[in-house]
């Protein structure tokens, strides 16, 4: 979980419930900080390799909308890519050049300019076995082996990274820099279910060499990596990824919201 000034954001694993959580988030906003209205909405996350076992409202994506629907009024809802690899979205921007575009945009005299904001997400699974057997209890004692073996503590050099490993297996970690920009990962390493998440919003003009990087420390055979930015950000153009070596790109695909820039590519490993 990261707090900031205006932002607040929960990333969660495993068949955890976080919309269930939205009343107590906004009403804590409210008698906090003073933050009686919402500016926007982000929620994503790609299909559930297991969907029936996740508890409701999180058993289908219809139900999650609804549920938002129920707090935010009349959202957009988004999925990106194939069925089984699909990412989803909702959010409160509409799409660049429509009717409710062009109402926001005449609806917002307020005259500030947005804040340079991207996030990159790197979605992996199918991962080496030898690199998921370190986050286990029987090859690494604490957190902080399994963070060093596997490279993660110079994946953006300058964090200060608070990492836990679970027992018998199972890893997580956010780390802070004193920038603002954060990184949170987390990793079930089980190998019929192997699956690594990670995600940032370090400023870049390319995010080249930290994919190289991430995919160098985990080693997926699959992965969906998605780009979000603000027209004035660095990352304006970041989403445009090069080829990348020993993968194909199996889909890809851009949306321009208002005020928002994403991206959204799967790739797949070439058969050995």
């Amino acid at each position: 979980m990261f707090v900031s000034r205006r932002r607040w954001i929960l990333k969660t694993c495993g068949k955890t419930t976080p919309l269930c959580c939205l009343r107590a988030v906004l009403q804590l906003a409210q008698d906090t900080a003073g933050h009686s209205r919402v500016e926007n909405v982000f929620y994503s996350r790609r299909e559930f390799a297991r969907p029936a076992a996740q508890l409701k409202p999180h058993d289908n994506f219809d139900s999650e909308v609804e549920l938002l629907d129920s707090f935010f009024g009349d959202g957009r809802a988004y999925i990106m890519g194939p069925e089984k690899d699909c990412w989803y979205l909702y959010t409160l921007l509409p799409l660049e050049g429509t009717v409710d575009a062009l109402e926001k945009e005449q609806q917002d005299v307020s005259g500030e300019i947005l804040e340079p904001d991207q996030t990159i997400e790197i979605l992996m699974s199918d991962l080496d076995p030898a690199v998921m057997n370190i986050f286990t209890r029987a090859n690494s004692k604490t957190a902080a082996d399994a963070t060093r073996a596997s490279g993660i503590d110079k994946l953006i050099p300058g964090m200060v990274i608070d990492d836990y490993l679970f027992d018998p297996c199972g890893y997580s970690m956010n780390g802070v820099a004193k920038d603002g920009c954060y990184m949170t990962i987390h990793i079930t390493p089980e190998p019929q279910c192997s699956y690594v998440s990670f995600e940032s919003n370090v400023s870049a003009a390319r995010y080249d060499e930290l994919l190289a990087r991430v995919l160098a420390a985990f080693r997926p055979s699959k992965f969906i990596v998605t780009v979000f930015a603000t027209p004035g950000s660095r990352g304006a153009g970041a989403g445009r990824l090069k080829a990348l070596d020993g993968f194909s790109r199996a889909d890809a695909q851009s949306c321009r919201f208002s005020g928002y820039e994403l991206h959204y590519a799967l790739y797949c490993k070439f058969p050995s």
